[in-house]
């Protein structure tokens, strides 16, 4: 449970520091502002999926992605 825990929380630090180092860079990418929104919000989701579909592994829900059988 512990394992499990401490897992989910390193999860949680390395996608967010992606995805603030994603939201920092994509100012320097010269876009009309609705775009720029439209990839923001993408980005976003795409963390959250696959956040969730990470800890759901860890917590045996799913099986997660190349593990051998």
């Amino acid at each position: 449970m512990i394992g499990t825990l401490i897992s989910v929380i390193l999860t949680l630090i390395v996608l967010g520091v992606i995805l603030w180092g994603v939201q920092e860079l994509l100012p320097l990418i010269p876009l009309p502002a609705p775009f720029h929104t439209i990839i923001n919000v993408l980005i976003v989701v795409i963390v959250v999926i696959v956040c969730v579909y990470i800890i759901a592994g860890l917590l045996g829900v799913v099986e997660p992605i190349g593990r051998l059988r």
